[in-house]
């Protein structure tokens, strides 16, 4: 009898989990390199009219919110920590830049993209938890027919997960004709980050995202990775490391490259005749 149950457990048992294993679908990860395209080629893009509710019930139209700067971000009600954690850092950041500008200069919409959850009741909850209670501030619910719609325009990705969804960690700066003009990354943004785009709307002052900062977004987003266990984003510092060591062996090897070319060019150089 022992034996038996020796050979149940050491056999069957490792059996059973590959099964089990195996059966299972595949993980979902959001694919950054991808979502990072499609937000960055929304740049630029003229919005669609769509429909929503306010977290009061109230019919809104996307049109409605033109005539002003526009922050857009979006969430999901059923996320406790990544989504809280990013509103409530969008709010410093709207607190920042009302500080500068004025209040009532700018709009700002939460869009809940997690239907048929994101009720308009919910989502007023959602404000509510966060201590959001800014008048130019909506917490809005989409049709449910023109969400995918919706999402494309603003080139917004996520993929479900095990712990919820795994999404693009975006704001989105709209300019007062409903066109995208920024996207900005990340849980938080540095007061120039954000302000800086919402100034030169309203003083109708827009100018092309220089390289340099193009390029930190990127990288911003790269180093940042989802983590399904704990349900957080954390900076992906193999990536970092990557990223330090490339740009070092490119510094380094430019001088080297330099010096090994007027190098051959002095050996190669034919003799004068006398």
């Amino acid at each position: 009898m022992r034996f038996l149950t020796a050979f149940a457990r050491f056999t069957l048992t490792p059996m059973l989990l590959f099964l089990f294993s195996t059966a299972l679908p595949a993980q979902a990860t959001l694919d950054e390199k991808a979502a990072l395209r499609s937000s960055q080629a929304a740049i630029g893009r003229q919005l669609g009219d769509y429909a929503f509710r306010d977290s009061r019930g109230r019919d809104v139209r996307l049109a409605q919110l033109r005539g002003q700067p526009l922050v857009v971000n979006f969430v999901y009600t059923g996320c406790f920590q990544v989504c809280p954690t990013t509103t409530k850092a969008l709010a410093l950041s709207v607190a920042a830049a009302e500080r500068t500008v004025g209040p009532d200069k700018f709009r700002v919409a939460t869009i809940g993209f997690n239907l048929p959850f994101d009720t308009p009741q919910a989502m007023k909850q959602f404000a509510k938890q966060q201590g959001v209670t800014a008048s130019n501030w909506l917490f809005l619910t989409p049709d449910a027919e023109t969400l995918p719609q919706l999402l494309s325009d603003f080139g917004f990705s996520y993929e479900q997960t095990s712990a919820g969804y795994d999404h693009l960690l975006q704001a989105s700066i709209v300019d007062a004709g409903g066109r995208i003009y920024r996207q900005l990354y990340g849980e938080s943004f540095a007061a120039p980050q954000f302000v800086g785009p919402i100034v030169e709307l309203l003083a109708n002052a827009p100018r092309p995202l220089a390289d340099v900062a193009g390029l930190f977004e990127q990288a911003k987003l790269l180093c940042t990775v989802y983590d399904p266990s704990s349900g957080r984003y954390r900076v992906n510092y193999a990536v970092v490391i990557e990223l330090i060591v490339g740009a070092t062996i490119f510094l380094v090897g430019i001088p080297v490259l330099i010096f090994e070319w007027r190098r051959r060019r002095r050996t190669q150089r034919p003799a004068a005749s006398g």
